[in-house]
C-alpha cells in the first residue's frame, strides 16, 4: 500500500480544517450554526495535522477559552439587551422563545423573533405596550450585539492562530 501515505491522507484534512473555519465564520453571522465552535474545531484540527509543532497547546487553550466567552455572550445578549430597556422576567423568557422560534424563519426570524417575543411576554405580564416595544427593541439591540461580539470574536481566533503558525 506504498500508494496510500500520510501525506495523501492529510491533504482531506486540510482541505475539512479550512471548510470549517469557513463554515463558522459564515455561522458567527447566521445564528442557525455555532460559528465560534465551529471555528475552533477548525483550528484544532489543522494544528494537530501540523502535529502542534507551529501552534502549542498554550495558544489552543486561550482560543478554546474565547469560544467559551463567545457562547456566553451569545447567551446573555439577547436577555440583557431587553433587561436593559426595562424588560422583567416575562419579556426575557419571551425574547429567548422567539430567538428559538425565529430560527425556523431564516434571517428575519432570527431579527424580530426576540422582539416580538419579549413584546408578547412583557405584555403578558401585565404591561403597557410602549414598555412592552421597548423591551422588544432591547432584545433586538441584544441580538444585534451577540452576532457582532461573535463575529469579533471568530475573527480574532483567526488571526490569533495565524499569527501563532506563522511566528
Amino acid at each position: 500500500m506504498e500508494w496510500l501515505s500520510w501525506e495523501l491522507l492529510v491533504w482531506p484534512g486540510w482541505v475539512l480544517a479550512v471548510l470549517l473555519i469557513i463554515v463558522g465564520l459564515a455561522g458567527t453571522i447566521l445564528p442557525v450554526l455555532p460559528g465560534v465552535p465551529i471555528v475552533l474545531l477548525g483550528l484544532l484540527l489543522m494544528a494537530w495535522l501540523d502535529g502542534f509543532e507551529r501552534v502549542g497547546f498554550g495558544t489552543l487553550f486561550w482560543l478554546a477559552a474565547l469560544t467559551v466567552l463567545s457562547v456566553f455572550i451569545d447567551f446573555i445578549a439577547t436577555a440583557e439587551g431587553a433587561r436593559r430597556f426595562g424588560a422583567g422576567r416575562h419579556a426575557i423568557l419571551g425574547a429567548t422563545l422567539g430567538l428559538l422560534v425565529g430560527l425556523f424563519f431564516g434571517i428575519f426570524g432570527i431579527l424580530l423573533g426576540p422582539f416580538i417575543g419579549a413584546v408578547l411576554g412583557h405584555m403578558a405580564g401585565k404591561a403597557n405596550l410602549d414598555a412592552s416595544l421597548r423591551a422588544g427593541v432591547g432584545a433586538s439591540i441584544g441580538v444585534v450585539v451577540g452576532t457582532v461580539a461573535g463575529a469579533a470574536i471568530g475573527v480574532l481566533m483567526v488571526a490569533w492562530f495565524m499569527v501563532a503558525w506563522w511566528l
